[in-house]
Parts: C-alpha cells; sequence; structure tokens
C-alpha cells in the first residue's frame, strides 16, 4: 500500500480529496504543515490522519527547516509526498532526501508558472487553462509533468471564478490521477536533468486514436483510450428538460460529419425549436432508419419505434411504418432515409408529428410540410460517413462508453435449430426485424410481416410481457396486418418454453432469437412441438437506454 505523506499551505482540499478517495489504495499517513492553525490540519485530524506542525523559526534557514520536515517525514515511512499550497521552493536537499515529490500547479504548464497564475491567464486572453501535477524539482513549476486537466476560460471569468473551476474540474480530477499512476507503479522518470520526462505504462490512445478508425484495438489490446477529453459547445438553450420543472441546454459536438439532429437545418423557421425530448426521438428515430439501403421510415414515440418499414418506394415505406400503430404514433417523430417526396410528405401530414428528419425534399414536398404550424421539418443534405463508433451514456460520477452496436444479420448468420426451416420470406423477415429491434429498449420483442414491423413489445421486464404486449398491438392497432403469420425477433434468449408458446398462440410461425440459454434444448423442443420455425443469431441485441 502506497503511503502519502501531505504538505499543506493552507486548506488542503486536494488532499482531503485523495484522502477520501484513496486512489490505487494510496493513502495519507501524515499531513504536516508550517501554520499551526492551517485547516488542513483539522480536516485531517477529523479523517484519523496524523497530523505534524512544523513551525518555522523567526531566523531560521530554509534548509534547517526542511531539515526537521524530513526528520518528521522519517517517522512515518512515506512512499511519496505531496504538496498542496505550499508556496515554497524546496531545497536540493530536501528533494534528495525526501521521497519523490508532487506539486499540481493552476495552469497549463510550461504557460503561466508562478505566482498569479490565474491572472496571467486572463491578462493573457488565452480561452483554455487547466492544471499540472509535476515532480518537484529545484526550479519553479519546471519539474517533468505526470499529468493535466484543461479547462474553458469563460469571458466573464475573474481569478475567484477561474480558480474554483480550475480546482473542482481540474485539480480534483487530475491529482487523484497522478497519485493512483504512482500507486499502481506505472509511472518511470526518464532522461536526464532539464530533459528529464514521465512516462505512464498504459497510457495509449486506443484503436489508433480516432473515432472512426477501423482498427479494433491499440498496441495494449484495448479499444478505448486510457484518458477521454471531449470539448462540446452549447448550441441552444431549451424550453425545458423532459419535464417542465427541468431546466435544459444542447451541446454541440462539432467534430462529428455524419448526419445528426444537432447539425439538421430546420427549415420552417418559424415554427417552435426543438425540445429536449424531440431532440432525444428524433436522434433514436434516424440511427433506426440509417439501417437500411432500401428505402425506409420509422415512426418514434419517446425513443421506441412506434413502427418501421421498408419499401419500393418512400410512400409505402412510411405508409407500412404508420399501420404498425397509427395511435402510439399520434405526436411521433418521422425519420426517412430518402428525399422526402410529396406523395410522402402528404402521408405524413394525415396526422399530427411532432418533427419530420430526411436527408433533403422536393420542394412540393416542403410545400405540403411547412404548411403544418407545429410540425418541425428537419434536413440532413445527406447521410455523410457513417455514425461514429462510440456512444456513451452520463452517470453519477462518470460516463459510460461502449463500441455502437452495427450488427448486420445476413441469412449466412442464422443457425436453424428446428425441424421446421423457415420460408425464403421468413428469413428476409428475421434479418429486418433483427435491424429494428437494435433500436428497442430491452426487454424488446418485434413482430414483422415481410419487411414491415407489425406489433412492438418494449422495455418490458419480463420477455413473456413483451410477447404478450407486441400480439396486442399487433392484433388491437395494426392497420393491414396482424400476428397471425408473423415473423418474431427476440433481443435475447428465451429462458424458458413459456415465451415460444405465447408467440404462438398469437400465430407466430418462424421466430429469430440468440440462443444460448441453459434450457435452450427445451425451447427448442417446444418451438417444434408447435410447429414454428426458429432461427438463432448467436448474437444479442440489448438496448437499456
Amino acid at each position: 500500500m502506497t503511503r502519502i505523506a501531505g504538505i499543506a499551505g493552507n486548506r488542503g482540499r486536494n488532499l482531503r480529496r485523495i484522502a477520501d478517495r484513496e486512489p490505487g489504495g494510496a493513502t495519507l499517513a501524515v499531513v504536516l504543515a508550517a501554520d499551526p492553525d492551517a485547516p488542513a490540519l483539522d480536516a485531517a485530524a477529523e479523517r484519523g490522519i496524523p497530523t505534524e506542525v512544523v513551525e518555522r523559526n523567526g531566523d531560521e534557514s530554509d534548509a534547517a527547516h526542511e531539515r526537521r520536515l524530513l526528520d518528521r517525514l522519517d517517522e512515518y515511512d512515506v512512499d511519496l509526498v505531496c504538496l498542496d499550497g505550499y508556496m515554497r521552493v524546496l531545497t536540493s536537499e530536501f528533494i534528495e532526501d525526501a521521497p519523490l515529490a508532487f506539486n499540481v500547479h493552476p495552469s497549463l504548464l510550461p504557460a503561466f508558472p508562478g505566482k498569479d497564475a490565474h491572472e496571467q491567464v486572463l491578462d493573457a486572453g488565452v480561452s483554455v487553462t487547466g492544471c499540472t501535477v509535476h515532480v518537484v524539482t529545484e526550479t519553479v513549476d519546471g519539474g517533468p509533468i505526470v499529468t493535466q486537466e484543461a479547462v474553458p476560460v469563460h469571458g466573464d471569468d475573474d481569478p475567484d471564478s477561474l480558480k474554483r473551476r480550475v480546482l473542482t474540474e481540474a485539480e480534483f480530477a487530475a491529482y487523484p490521477r497522478a497519485v493512483r499512476w504512482f500507486a499502481e507503479d506505472r509511472l518511470a522518470i526518464e532522461g536526464e536533468g532539464d530533459d528529464r520526462r514521465v512516462r505512464v505504462e498504459g497510457d495509449t490512445g486506443g484503436a489508433g486514436g480516432g473515432d472512426g478508425d477501423d482498427e479494433a484495438s491499440d498496441d495494449t489490446g484495448s479499444a478505448f483510450p486510457s484518458r477521454r477529453m471531449t470539448s462540446t459547445e452549447r448550441a441552444a438553450e431549451l424550453r425545458y428538460g423532459e419535464n417542465p420543472h427541468q431546466a435544459a441546454a444542447m451541446y454541440a459536438d462539432r467534430t462529428t460529419d455524419a448526419a445528426s439532429v444537432v447539425d439538421a437545418d430546420q427549415v420552417n423557421e418559424g415554427a417552435k425549436g426543438l425540445s429536449y425530448n424531440n431532440y432525444n426521438d428524433t436522434d433514436a428515430a434516424l440511427g433506426l432508419v440509417r439501417e437500411f439501403d432500401e428505402p425506409a421510415a420509422a415512426v418514434i414515440k419517446h425513443t421506441n419505434p412506434a413502427g418501421c418499414a421498408t419499401a419500393d418506394d418512400l410512400a409505402t415505406a412510411y405508409d407500412r411504418a404508420l399501420a404498425t400503430d397509427p395511435m402510439s404514433a399520434f405526436g411521433g417523430i418521422v425519420a426517412l432515409n430518402r428525399e422526402c417526396d410529396a406523395a410522402t410528405a402528404e402521408e405524413i401530414v394525415e396526422s399530427f408529428k411532432e418533427v419530420v428528419i430526411a436527408p433533403g425534399y422536393t420542394d412540393d414536398a416542403l410545400s405540403v410540410l411547412t404548411a403544418e404550424e407545429n410540425l418541425r421539418v428537419l434536413d440532413t443534405d445527406g447521410f455523410g460517413p457513417e455514425a461514429g463508433r462510440f456512444v456513451e451514456k452520463p452517470i453519477t460520477g462518470g460516463r459510460l462508453v461502449q463500441e455502437r452496436d452495427t450488427q448486420v444479420l445476413s441469412p449466412d448468420g442464422l443457425e436453424v435449430v428446428t425441424e421446421r426451416e423457415p420460408t425464403d420470406a421468413q428469413i428476409e423477415s428475421m434479418c429486418f426485424a433483427w435491424q429494428v429491434i437494435k433500436h428497442v429498449k430491452s426487454n424488446a420483442i418485434v413482430f414483422a410481416d415481410g419487411t414491415q414491423t407489425s406489433g412492438i413489445g418494449m422495455g418490458q421486464v419480463s420477455r413473456v410481457d413483451a410477447v404478450r404486449l407486441a400480439a396486442m398491438k399487433a392484433d388491437e392497432h395494426a392497420e393491414g396486418t396482424s400476428a397471425a403469420g408473423s415473423v418474431m425477433a427476440s433481443d435475447a434468449f428465451f429462458p424458458f418454453p413459456d415465451g415460444i408458446e405465447a408467440a404462438a398462440e398469437a400465430g407466430i410461425e418462424a421466430v429469430v432469437q440468440p440462443g444460448g440459454s441453459v434450457n435452450d434444448d427445451d425451447v427448442i423442443a417446444a418451438a417444434d412441438d408447435l410447429g414454428v420455425a426458429m432461427a438463432f443469431t448467436g448474437q444479442r441485441a440489448f438496448r437499456h437506454d
């Protein structure tokens, strides 16, 4: 276990952070201060950390005072010294005799060293600052850099506001990181004199360093960089968030070239702007229609598909997508993967929709759509490159990052496991339904009739309930299609035969699912008894948000 000695000048807020987080299992063995009234001492005592006061006598030299500091350090058998607000240049004797020492400076060194860093930053007019954790040497803020963290400088910043943000957004991240690397024995100081550099084992870019890189991983075997820095700009303040009592804004990532709701032009500028929910739902709709090469349309409600279809022409695709659940589609989001023509536009405006997004519109289509006062019409001006490789979700205290689900199911990827073989038409429906189910909240079930959805069961905690919901939607809400004769897709395996039994009762004739349950044999036997064809994909398609 790494033992740390903290030397504080005043409040020692970074030392408190390190004590509370114990990065890499490192613990504060002692906190020292020259000022007996330093708040850092009280904070350490509250945490049960020993404290030492080494006051400096009025005529005492730096070397003599540091000798007494070293004597106190010797009593605690520490591996690392962390300075926090200790505003003195240490002598060579201390540096040579003490363990390795870190300090944190409130700027991105080598810019703005010394005192009054925040004032220097503001005077220089730079747009980015941050902090630097470095190895302590005899040179003021000149030791080898261990790590840095950046923060923006805003136009209304003053030294106090900048100081607060650099502390909480930069120092609180960078200092524990440096300690963790040390505790994990990942730091190596290479070179001599002014050419010394810190090397961090495993501090790699991942996947070649690019979001769209096709490489599977970097030379460490990880597809993900060890650290991520993102910069987004506030593009709009929204009327409210998911609910009227929540404030909200939309931030734009200007490095993304793929078609997106963020960069789409709202062609009817007089209509009201997009809401938080509109952005979220339209992004989901756009992601679904991108799955298909054929003309495709999707209607989305609360990020779930109310219906999706492909056809030889866009108007037919939209008509079939709407037919899945026209009641739920009311007030929904429409996404198209082709230029919207007048025939499709006429279909769209027959019932109320919030947003339509497409990679272009004919003039006649625009005339139809923009005549609707409350319909927002978004033009992505083509689809551009594929969406980025990674997707992320913020959670309290961090972010989850994963690769985008780009799986595409083909007939060759199916393993037929039942006595009854699916027909070619059913295989086509299986592949279509699998591309749709990737965009349905788990537990998810999709019924498909040809290349149109006929019933969708989403977001259920029971897979059997998801089947029953899809069957109810197909039989009570769908127009021109039904569960009978449809193909069913499931985003994960059936743990018991009851899901297949419920599907067969609804009239399902073929099933596609991942397989992999310990009860697969029982599920297959049930399908055989019921005369249902079934194929396994070997991969699931969960979507939890």
